[in-house]
């Protein structure tokens, strides 16, 4: 099994002087193979961007175990972000230096770096090593992002609204360039998306989130369609 969450929840602690609870996830159970793509839907607040900062960010604390390809991601978190593909509007980059020069520092930090499969993925994307990165619109900072998570050849993507901003045409080229890469990397994606013809048509599995809690899981067009 690629990826598993069990019974993951996380735990609470009180914040500053108001004493709010934070918010967390709520006994989440669900596994997915390789080579296929869940998405997770939801409104928003509902807990699909705080699933994946349960993966991504190690200080989260939690009971319950998080795998992928089997390995519980706290006994090694730096080897566990190589096997990670992260696409986000909060992932930072280097903004004031161009793409190039990012993969020239960032790249050094994987340990499977792939420079010519980062600029064929840029070709792709309609992108070019010399463009400043502050500089990119949200769909080309999306692409860019793409590429490089990409490059390092992870088996795990994770894509926060990856696709809100970008043409609606190459919208379609994309989840081809996503189908791809799952096919030929045995790599799977979790999605987040507000994008409803996405979510009917594109998705594989679908995760519908409320309140931190999964309170469905199923291959996409089952009882997802009953909801909307």
């Amino acid at each position: 099994m690629l990826l598993e969450f069990e019974h993951v929840t996380g735990i609470k602690k009180q914040r500053w002087k108001k004493q709010r609870e934070n918010f967390c996830l709520q006994d989440i159970s669900f596994s997915l193979e390789a080579g296929y793509i869940m998405g997770l839907a939801g409104e928003n607040g509902a807990g699909k961007t705080t699933l994946i900062d349960y993966i991504m960010n190690p200080q989260q604390r939690y009971q319950g175990a998080i795998r992928i390809q089997g390995e519980d991601i706290r006994i090694n978190h730096v080897n566990m972000r190589n096997k990670v593909g992260f696409v986000s509007e909060e992932n930072h980059f280097l903004e004031d230096m161009t793409i190039g020069q990012n993969e020239a520092i960032l790249g050094q930090l994987y340990d499977n770096w792939d420079g010519e499969c980062f600029r064929n993925m840029l070709k792709k994307m309609g992108l070019t090593l010399g463009k400043m990165v502050g500089k990119l619109s949200r769909g080309e900072r999306m692409k860019f992002q793409m590429a490089f998570a990409a490059a390092h050849h992870p088996v795990l993507y994770l894509l926060d609204e990856a696709t809100a901003g970008m043409d609606p045409v190459f919208r379609i080229d994309f989840f081809k360039i996503l189908q791809e890469i799952i096919a030929t990397e045995e790599a799977s994606v979790i999605m987040t998306s507000h994008i409803q013809e996405e979510i009917d048509r594109k998705m594989d599995f679908i995760g519908i989130m409320e309140q931190g809690s999964l309170i469905q899981f199923c291959e996409a067009g089952e009882k997802y369609a009953d909801r909307a």
